[in-house]
């Protein structure tokens, strides 16, 4: 059986092109679009919200966060200036105690001791008792110093007279102007010791007290 093959020197047949008459000839259909599944559709939902979310969140905390910070108030800038200078300012002087106001003084002011008798020319023999005395004067009138003007009272409350000139350093009789004051002896009857010596400007003056030291 034999073969018409081309010879080398034959000129090659063209390859018959498209088939141009009749039916076209059969082409297979494309193959179909596969769709996605429900799990995939649930996981883009899913997915999708919690994106949302997560914007919105992020949303809101840049919102707080601006509205925050304008809201706080610049204390710095707002501080009073004077701050240092009341804190550096002394204890107040009115907590401080006020210092207190010495005493008045006494008008007539009488001081009293014991001292020894001294008798005078006049002394009759007895025992007595005599008291040294200064009279200060401390008013604004004129007081005045008599041996009479004088009681002695002694640790058993019994009161004595003033004897007169008896003690040869008896106080003198005389006007002590203000501010002036004088000292001298008065004498009472008898062995005693002596308390206290009471000392009246005038026959219905107040009694001035000197305790005897």
């Amino acid at each position: 059986m034999s073969h018409n093959y081309p010879g080398p020197n034959q000129p090659q047949q063209p390859y018959p092109g498209p088939y141009t008459g009749g039916p076209a000839p059969y082409q297979p259909p494309p193959p179909p679009k596969k769709g996605l599944s429900n799990w995939a559709i649930a996981g883009i939902t899913v997915g999708g919200a919690f994106a949302f979310l997560i914007l919105m969140g992020a949303l809101i905390s840049s919102g707080d966060d601006s509205g925050s910070t304008a809201s706080k108030p610049n204390t710095v800038a707002q501080a009073p200036k004077d701050t240092a200078k009341t804190d550096t300012k002394p204890a107040d002087k009115k907590e401080q105690p006020a210092k207190a106001k010495p005493a008045p003084e006494a008008p007539v002011k009488v001081t009293a001791k014991n001292t020894t008798f001294k008798p005078s020319v006049l002394h009759d023999g007895g025992a007595y008792t005599s008291i040294q005395v200064t009279i200060t004067n401390n008013s604004d009138e004129t007081i005045s110093s008599n041996p009479l003007n004088f009681t002695i009272t002694d640790t058993d409350g019994t009161k004595h007279a003033s004897e007169l000139a008896v003690d040869k350093n008896q106080i003198d009789t005389l006007d002590i102007e203000p501010g002036e004051n004088i000292t001298g002896v008065i004498t009472g009857k008898g062995d005693f010791t002596a308390k206290y010596v009471t000392y009246t400007d005038g026959w219905f003056g107040e009694g001035i007290r000197g305790n005897v030291s």
